[in-house]
């Protein structure tokens, strides 16, 4: 079965924003080229300012992407927490690895939130996407207890990918533990 990839190709569009985002993940937004997307999306590079106004659409178009679809994992793990024990676990697959939080996706989040302080669009995205896991969280925890354990989702893995250590998973269920028994009550994590 062969891909369809000539002029009337109706996948073009997403191939670009794809490829838009492995570039920014490898070498970052400053790096991130019309030249370098349209090689790895294997179009020409006429077809970038065909599908897109300018540099700065593509790149806000990547991070759209790349915020729904971390936004639909995040929810997903929370939305199949039946209790909160099971949110808790949740939360800490959230922080200690797996698709969410690998080292391609926290780069990803450095390069949009970096991007975010000087695109308004990504900006409005990236507050949007705080909101959306507030929203995922409060599923299971009050307001304070999300906000305080979004901020650890979103920094654990940073603090990470900087340090380049493995992350000490019984460590992390006790800190996320402690904030919640804290904020929730004593019989919140029994």
């Amino acid at each position: 079965m062969s891909t369809k990839r000539g002029a009337n190709d109706p996948e073009r569009r997403n191939r670009i924003i794809d490829a838009a985002l492995e570039v920014i993940v490898e070498e970052g937004v400053h790096q991130t080229t019309h030249r370098r997307i349209a090689a790895r999306a294997g179009v020409p590079l006429g077809s970038l300012t065909y599908y897109f106004e300018s540099l700065s659409e593509i790149l806000e178009e990547a991070f759209v992407h790349l915020s729904g679809r971390m936004a639909a994992e995040y929810s997903a793990a929370l939305v199949a927490a039946r209790t909160r024990d099971e949110a808790c676990e949740a939360v800490v697959d959230l922080i200690c690895g797996g698709s969410y939080a690998d080292e391609g996706g926290v780069r990803a989040l450095f390069e949009m939130y970096s991007y975010g302080n000087y695109n308004t669009r990504v900006h409005d995205l990236c507050r949007d996407w705080l909101f959306a896991s507030r929203h995922s969280l409060g599923r299971h925890f009050s307001e304070p207890t999300a906000r305080a354990l979004d901020a650890l989702i979103e920094g654990w893995p940073m603090h990470q990918a900087w340090e380049r250590a493995a992350v000490d998973r019984s460590l992390v269920r006790a800190v996320v533990g402690a904030i919640v028994e804290r904020l929730e009550g004593r019989e919140a994590t029994a």
